[in-house]
């Protein structure tokens, strides 16, 4: 090891903590930021450094998990539980239905109806002959008070914080469900999980802390010039930190076509050579396009904060188009003039203007309706934004192609035949099934799922016949065949990867146009 050429590009970070410490120290980033008054980067930065020097080794990983109380879990605090409220509500005021309690109550009716569902399931509510949700008189299951007691418990630390290690399973297990591993606002807690590493100096420092100290290197030198220390001449009185200028430049690496992008132009390709037009539309969408216009009711939970991401400014759209804004809300309330009887509520016209960004790539479809040509085929790929846990397949955002076609003589068949089309042609994959499938927007409903070497089974989209509520609200009364396929999966099976974040890594030359071996 040549020392003296060593000392010289040692940052004052690194000097500091070999000047400081000795063998049988044991070094974590808050102990530097105690001692040494770092912050949590300074230090890590300083570990990271020395480490690569072999300065400095690794000694133990220990993981830790907090739950911080969030705003909403504040807002808990003081007003309580949206099924709190409820029952209480209708424990004085009797039966009502679902958007009076939401009228009532100032909450949305997508909250009443997610806390409305388990209390049901649980005995506490029910729902009478009248469609009117009632108090049964069975209490409230404890899992709420051990809820509060943990909102109240968190408020009265310092930092909003309990720390996993202190609580009891069955804390725990409540836990489980008034938190989220990402920094959503709407639950009352958030995970937040650490791992505390600790180091140690190893041997060769000595000779390192010697040779700094024959030389005076204090890691206190001046690294750079400010206009106030020229200013006051202080510059004058300090030392300053060597440089070396023979380290070469990083090397210039010229621009490439990233893979995914290539395949989805290829996606385009196929596609515009079976005669489909391609449509697109804007990531901020209003709660109308996005599920309003697709017969999903305001209080599915599926239109929970936690699947979209919502606009803080501005909030909301100024208008809706017209004629489509009466038509949908008439067929919410009941059915309009498509022969079904809607969902029986009355629809929210501040709820529908709501700014969020597009959760999925069907309401491109929902837009195009308007305005689609009979007989007609159109497609298009759309980034959407959901809460979603990542993992090998899938993403917190994500790519989906999403298509419609309209004409008297559409029918199942066709849909089964692009279905495969996507699964085979596209993603390459040699065993596809189709499954029964749920969507508030299409009758029947399939999924289309395929099978990958290493993952196994998976879905790669939704598809199904859109219902009359949907497209005769937009003056469509032509059978719609409507696909929602996850473009970012076909990706994954057709350009062989074993993981969906692959895609999006910096290493794109290890996933330029290659077969994985699986």
């Amino acid at each position: 090891m040549d020392v003296k050429n060593l000392i010289k590009n040692l940052h004052p970070l690194e000097t500091k903590v070999l000047l400081k410490y000795g063998l049988n120290d044991e070094l974590t980033s808050a102990k530097l930021q105690k001692e040494l008054g770092y912050k949590e980067g300074h230090a890590n930065q300083a570990f990271s450094w020395l480490s690569g020097k072999e300065l400095l080794k690794e000694v133990s990983r220990t993981p830790k998990t907090y739950y911080e109380l969030t705003d909403f879990g504040r807002k808990v605090l003081s007003e309580g539980f949206a099924e709190e409220r409820i029952v209480d509500y209708l424990k004085n005021n009797g039966a009502k239905t679902l958007p009076e309690i939401a009228a009532a109550l100032n909450i949305e009716n997508k909250d009443v109806g997610s806390a409305f569902g388990p209390l049901s399931k649980e005995g506490v509510l029910s729902m009478n002959s009248e469609k009117k949700a009632e108090y049964t008189g069975k209490e409230l299951p404890s899992r709420f008070s051990v809820a509060k007691a943990l909102i109240e418990k968190a408020s009265k630390t310092e930092d909003g914080q309990l720390d996993a290690a202190n609580l009891s399973k069955d804390e725990l297990d409540i836990m489980s469900g008034l938190t989220k591993k990402r920094g959503i606002s709407e639950t009352p807690f958030k995970t937040i999980e650490r791992e505390t590493v600790a180091y140690k100096l190893t041997q060769a420092f000595k000779e390192v802390v010697d040779a700094l100290k024959s030389a005076g290197i204090t890691g206190n030198e001046i690294g750079e010039i400010t206009p106030s220390m020229l200013a006051s001449g202080e510059w004058k009185k300090g030392t300053f930190r060597g440089y070396n200028i023979t380290i070469p430049p990083a090397r210039i690496i010229p621009g490439r076509t990233n893979p995914y992008v290539q395949f989805l132009e290829s996606v385009k390709d196929k596609l515009c050579s079976l005669g489909f037009q391609e449509f697109d539309g804007p990531l901020v969408e209003t709660e109308f396009w996005n599920g309003d216009a697709l017969f999903m009711p305001q209080f599915h939970a599926a239109r929970d904060i936690h699947d979209v991401y919502r606009l803080k400014n501005p909030t909301h759209a100024k208008v809706i188009e017209e004629p489509f804004l009466s038509n949908v809300a008439a067929v919410h309330k009941n059915g309009g003039n498509t022969g079904s009887r809607g969902w029986n509520y009355e629809f929210d016209h501040e709820f529908t203007r709501r700014l969020i960004m597009r959760s999925q790539g069907t309401v491109l479809s929902a837009h195009q309706l308007a305005k689609a040509e009979i007989p007609g085929k159109y497609f298009g790929i759309a980034r959407c934004f959901r809460y979603d846990k990542v993992d090998a397949t899938h993403l917190s955002d994500f790519y989906q192609t999403e298509g419609i076609i309209l004409g008297e003589d559409a029918n199942l068949r066709n849909l089964l035949g692009i279905l495969k089309m996507f699964a085979t042609e596209i993603a390459g994959a040699e065993e596809v099934k189709y499954v029964p499938g749920y969507f508030p927007f299409t009758e029947p409903s399939i999924e289309v799922h395929i099978k990958h070497p290493k993952l196994g089974w998976f879905e790669l989209g939704g598809s199904g016949i859109f219902r009359p509520e949907v497209t005769k609200a937009m003056g469509i009364d032509v059978p719609v065949l409507a696909w929602g396929i996850g473009i970012d999966r076909m990706a994954l099976m057709a350009l062989g990867l074993n993981d969906l974040r692959e895609l999006f890594c910096e290493d794109i030359e290890r996933v330029r146009l290659r077969k994985a071996k699986f």
